[in-house]
Order: structure tokens, then sequence, then C-alpha cells
């Protein structure tokens, strides 16, 4: 009889979490320093918005996928087109190709956005305090930007910047984590790793 051998494939991918969330968080950031009323809407958000917000992340999220993790894969995926498509809403107009969305639309859009996050964020109760608040404060990010554009009130849409800055922030933060603590193999910046149960 012939011996069985077994090969282990050891996945050699590096964790693209970092890329991600970092890609997130520095164009959050940024496009709510605008929202806070601090800066233009300019090119350098919109540009942000294409590659590093959109393209950036839709890679994480592909490489999420062949690490065989479907959170990862559908909260970046889904996020890069966010940022894609929100450039798109307001460069088409400009472009001539359309007509600017309406407050009733971006409401719809926002909207949705925001419910889809509700839902990720139960998907964080298993993986991290950090990622809890990541997602914890884009909920409620995209419920302020819904509230702002139903209402017309300047100041709910920059109470939305300043709290875009906090959500953008802590999703920085979370992406350095996982570099730093995966660079020196130990916890530099700790993320409250949810204890399976």
């Amino acid at each position: 009889m012939i011996p069985t051998t077994h090969v282990v494939v050891k996945d050699g991918t590096a964790n693209p979490a970092p890329l991600g969330l970092c890609a997130f968080g520095l164009t959050t950031v940024l496009l709510n320093i605008h929202n806070a009323g601090f800066t233009e809407l300019s090119s350098m958000i919109l540009a942000m918005g294409i590659f590093y917000g959109g393209l950036a992340q839709v890679v994480a999220g592909i490489i999420e996928a062949k690490k065989n993790n479907t959170f990862g894969l559908t909260a970046f995926t889904s996020y890069g087109f966010f940022w894609l498509s929100l450039v798109a809403l307001i460069v088409m107009p400009k472009l001539g190709w359309c007509e600017p969305a309406s407050n009733g639309s971006m409401v719809a859009y926002l909207s949705m956005w925001g419910i889809f996050t509700l839902c990720l964020f139960f998907g964080t109760l298993r993986l991290s305090r950090a990622l809890q608040f990541v997602f914890a404060s884009l909920v409620i990010l995209f419920g302020l930007l819904v509230w702002g554009d139903a209402s017309g009130d300047t100041g709910i849409k920059h109470l939305a910047g300043y709290e875009g800055i906090i959500c953008g922030a802590s999703a920085i933060y979370t992406g350095i984590a996982g570099v730093l603590n995966d660079v020196y193999g130990k916890t530099i910046l700790p993320i409250g790793p949810v204890e399976a149960k």
C-alpha cells in the first residue's frame, strides 16, 4: 500500500486589512475636513476618493477574498466602490453627463449606505473593539449626513464633518495598529480583540 502524503499549503499573502482601513480612514478624514467647513471640495479630495479611498480599498477587498475573509471582502470592496460612486455623483454632472443628484436622492443614497454599515457593524462584534468603534461611528456619520441633507441645516453638516474626522481617525488608528503590531510581533497599539465564544 502506498502511504498517503498530506500537503499543507501556507497562505503567504500579507494582511490587506491595514491597507483598506488606512485608505478608508485618510479619505474619510479629508472629506470631512471639508464637511466641517475647513476646506473647499477640491481635486485633492476627489483624487483621494478615486485612487486611495476607492481603488486601494477594492484591491484590499480582492486580497481578503484570497484569504477567505468574507467580511473583509464585502466591507473593503463595497466601501471602495462607495468612494468611486461618490466621486462620480460629484463629477458626472460637472461633465454634463447627467443632472446633479437632488437632496432626496442623496438622502436615499446615504440612507442605504447607513443601513448597510449597520448590518456590517454586527459582524464587528466578533472581531475587535477598534473595528466596532469604526463601524459604529460610521453609522452615526451616515445618519448625520442624511439628517443634514434632509433638513438643509448647515450646522448638522458641519457636525457630521467633525464626527467624520473622528470616524476616519479611528480607522487610521486601527490600520496602523495592524501594521505596527505585525512588524513588532507584539501589541504596540491595542485594538481590543474580542474573545471567541
